[in-house]
């Protein structure tokens, strides 16, 4: 599936600004103030690297991501990346690291998807969206 042209727009900004332009974003619908990372993962059936701006939170040191796809059925093509292949790298602001994915525990999702919800309160109508088909992914992206 093609990506649609704003997304890019933001991710090329958000690279060559080091996140002054694109860390925030207004939302789509350009009232929000949403903070954003950006995930790069292998492909695991091209072996391409991939990335895609993810609104995050922060816990401690490590960032966390909701693999929502806005509630659709099937996990998003970045969350397949990382499951098979977890090494990824992130951006934040002008900060590049290397970092190691995973779905967060049973034990600290709940905590998690709270915090997530406080960010992007849709992350909720998502969840119940989904609710019947899948359970929405929390990863853990954790600095190497």
């Amino acid at each position: 599936m093609a990506r649609r042209d704003w997304v890019d727009d933001h991710i090329r900004r958000y690279q060559e600004s080091d996140g002054a332009d694109g860390h925030i974003w207004a939302g789509r619908d350009g009232g929000q103030s949403l903070p954003c990372l950006l995930l790069t993962t292998t492909g695991h059936q091209s072996g391409e690297e991939t990335t895609t701006a993810l609104i995050y939170g922060a816990r401690g040191s490590d960032y966390v991501v909701v693999a929502s796809t806005g509630g659709a059925p099937d996990n998003p093509t970045w969350y397949r990346n990382l499951v098979a292949n977890p090494g990824v790298s992130v951006q934040v602001l002008g900060d590049k690291f290397k970092a190691t994915a995973r779905t967060a525990t049973e034990e600290e999702r709940q905590s998690l998807w709270a915090m997530m919800a406080d960010i992007f309160p849709t992350y909720n109508d998502y969840h119940e969206t989904a609710k019947a088909t899948r359970e929405i992914p929390v990863v853990v992206l954790e600095r190497a």
